[in-house]
């Protein structure tokens, strides 16, 4: 269901690396074997496509490392495989997660054939098969949402729409108000109510002005037309809606925080008020009795984000007419559900979000869009029995080691810089100390029992597990916060960091090559999931980590000098990845990614010494395939960061996507460490050299 539902707090401060796409196979592998996924389950690895590794067979000696890294190593690959028509990005990342798609689609398909399936795997199997019977879908149209729409007909007055949407977000249905619990920033071990802006359906407040987004919000207002049109609405009073829905977007888009200000001042998600303080800015909206709608008992303070959007939207309650309200409503229902009712929703919402918006050509096969939705709903029972045939005990054991030896290397780097004072290094070091890692799984599992599911309706499983999730989210708040929780499932091919937590976090999908390979060399995986767990870890030292302590709470930790010094490096990081195009005439936002750029910088130098530091002195260099160490430590550093975009695709993430393209973080980093430009023997002058005057160095 669509909702401004709060992501998880630990990931919109953290870092997510890169979203995870898929493909068809492209060729098996050789060997197949079968291991037992869960009681009844089991895994053909024959059917399991490829996993992307680094090879030196695929290096244009025509395009040099010293000029371009990324197009050295990624070149021919990139010309070789343009992204497919049913995604909108194709690379390193989108290979592993295609492979964990397909054993995801082994265990769900043997669950959802079991004849008397209980617990997880009923779970599982009730929401996927019903998920794949399009003809159930098809034959039930919109009765399963009726009673939805039936609540929004009757509304009849201002005073009726708190009331909706607090009823409605107590089912876990929210649009203009996203609301979760997570840790509070002045004290990390109780988790607290979160507030935040919703109601937006296009990327970002810079759609809804100016000429740049100009034809994409033409076509937003045609796809918000044709929906209310497949419901029943009439063309002309459709097309007439449409317009009223976007000026209430519009509207709200103007006291909206941009993505950049989100990425750049984690602190905008906090504004700790009382309940009374809140209702005093939105007189119209009782937060107690928000609070009570959702099982919450009324706190002393919760977050409300933004004061500004919630007075706005608190006067538009009564400034708008009511019937252009019940528009809205109608369209954010069916628009949020059409992905799961019949065809011609689906259909209509791929339309915009995928092909116009983002320019993907066809939808992506039905199982993986309802594997998409079960991931969504119940990823944590699926990941249950993913790691049982997907995450060998050695990759644990060889990961715990690696984490350790970019821990310790870390630690040596924070103690030799130079730019900082003992007093900042002190309470650098004592943040350090202080990390916690989780690799593969959570060590408990979560309970799903209170959650019924069934044979009988697809969108009446959404709407059961979403309910479910957000009862089990509610009764968070105001408890300590379970340091033992993830923000990933096990199949997600992906990692983070959490500042509330100071938490570094690697999902089993993603300890696959070509991040890690427990029979690879050691400069593939340091280079590989090494700089990753590096990137991670300097999570908690870029421009937002670095404003959380030891213990995870919002507090300055550091002297002013340093502060000042740090700045400096960071603007010239700012500098660096301005300076990058990235589609004709549009540049990559430097402010915008620079989280991501200070981590993938500090990661990749704190990666390539563990390494060193591991191999010991007098280590022989073994060159692999005519290759040095340092060449295939940087070599596989391009091989993670291989990707292919549409243009679409990309014009979207330079506004809202707080990574730079790939292309640039493959060749970022390494122009600034002079251990890349010895490992090919660059000179000053070369591409891939920044003049010393401009060459980075913070951690």
């Amino acid at each position: 269901m669509k909702t401004p539902a709060l992501k998880p707090l630990a990931l919109a401060l953290g870092t997510i690396l890169l979203a995870a796409c898929s493909k068809a196979p492209e060729a098996p592998p050789a060997a197949a074997a079968v291991e037992p996924a869960a009681p009844g389950l089991s895994i053909d690895a024959s059917l399991l496509p490829p996993m992307a590794s680094f090879a030196q067979t695929d290096l244009d000696p025509a395009s040099p490392a010293c000029a371009d890294l990324n197009a050295h190593v990624n070149g021919r690959w990139l010309v070789a495989n343009p992204v497919p028509g049913d995604r909108t990005t194709w690379g390193s990342f989108e290979m592993l997660a295609e492979r964990s798609l397909y054993t995801q689609k082994q265990i769900v398909e043997a669950a959802a054939a079991m004849s008397a399936a209980t617990g997880t795997h009923k779970l599982i199997g009730d929401l996927y098969a019903t998920g794949m019977d399009e003809a159930a879908i098809e034959a039930a149209g919109l009765t399963p949402v009726q009673p939805l729409l039936a609540e929004i007909d009757a509304l009849a007055a201002p005073t009726d729409l708190p009331a909706y949407l607090r009823n409605a977000a107590s089912q876990g249905r929210m649009n203009l108000v996203g609301f979760g619990g997570e840790s509070d920033f002045q004290d990390s071990s109780k988790v607290i109510g979160y507030a935040v802006p919703g109601g937006l359906g296009l990327p970002d407040k810079s759609y809804y002005e100016g000429d740049t987004h100009k034809a994409e919000r033409e076509a937003y207002q045609a796809h918000i037309a044709a929906m209310l049109k497949l419901a029943g609405t009439d063309e002309a009073t459709a097309a007439a809606q449409a317009a009223q829905v976007l000026a209430i977007e519009t509207a709200l888009a103007k006291v909206t925080y941009s993505s950049e200000e989100l990425s750049r001042d984690v602190s905008k998600y906090y504004n700790p008020v009382s309940i009374d303080a809140a209702n005093a800015i939105t007189p119209a909206f009782d937060w107690g009795a928000w609070f009570d709608a959702n099982g919450v008992a009324r706190p002393a303070q919760f977050s409300l984000s933004n004061p500004d959007f919630f007075k706005t939207l608190d006067g538009m309650f009564a400034s708008v007419p009511m019937e252009d309200w019940k528009a809205y409503f109608r369209f954010h229902t069916l628009d949020g559900l059409a992905p799961f009712l019949p065809k011609a929703f689906a259909d209509q919402n791929f339309a915009f979000y995928g092909k116009t918006l983002r320019g993907q050509q066809e939808q992506k096969e039905r199982w993986k869009r309802v594997l998409d939705t079960v991931n969504g709903t119940v990823g944590e029972a699926l990941g249950e029995l993913y790691v049982d045939v997907a995450f060998p005990a050695e990759s644990k054991a060889q990961m715990e080691t690696l984490v350790g030896n970019l821990s310790a290397a870390l630690k040596a780097r924070i103690e030799a810089l130079e730019w900082m004072t003992p007093e900042t290094k002190a309470k650098a070091l004592e943040k350090w100390a202080s990390f916690t890692p989780k690799i593969g799984y959570p060590d408990e599992w979560r309970d799903w029992a209170g959650l019924a599911t069934s044979r009988d309706s697809y969108v009446g499983n959404i709407i059961a597990a979403t309910k479910f999730n957000h009862a089990d989210a509610m009764s968070k708040i105001g408890q300590p916060k379970d340091r033992g929780e993830w923000g990933m499932t096990p199949q997600t091919v992906n990692a983070y960091y959490n500042p509330l937590m100071n938490e570094i976090v690697f999902p089993a999908a993603i300890l696959q090559p070509p991040f890690f390979d427990p029979k690879a060399d050691p400069a593939l995986n340091y280079g590989g999931i090494g700089a990753v767990i590096g990137h991670e870890m300097i999570h908690g030292y870029d421009d937002q980590g670095s404003r959380f302590d030891a213990k995870g709470s919002f507090a300055n930790w550091w002297q002013p000098a340093d502060a000042e010094g740090f700045k400096g490096k960071t603007t010239m990081l700012v500098e660096q990845f301005d300076a990058y195009e990235a589609l004709a005439g549009k540049n990559v936002n430097g402010n915008l990614t620079l989280g991501e750029n200070i981590a993938d910088l500090g990661g990749l130098t704190v990666a390539h010494a563990a390494m060193l530091a591991a191999q010991g002195q007098g280590y022989a260099d073994p060159m692999v395939d005519g290759l040095t160490q340092d060449q295939r430590f940087f070599g596989n550093w391009a091989t993670v960061w291989r990707r292919n975009y549409t243009d679409k695709e990309l014009n979207v993430r330079l506004v809202t996507d707080a990574h730079a393209p790939a292309r640039f973080r493959a060749n970022g980093a390494p122009s600034n460490m002079p251990a890349f430009a010895a490992a090919f023997g660059c000179k000053e002058g070369d591409p891939m050299v920044r003049p010393e005057p401009q060459r980075i160095a913070i951690w």
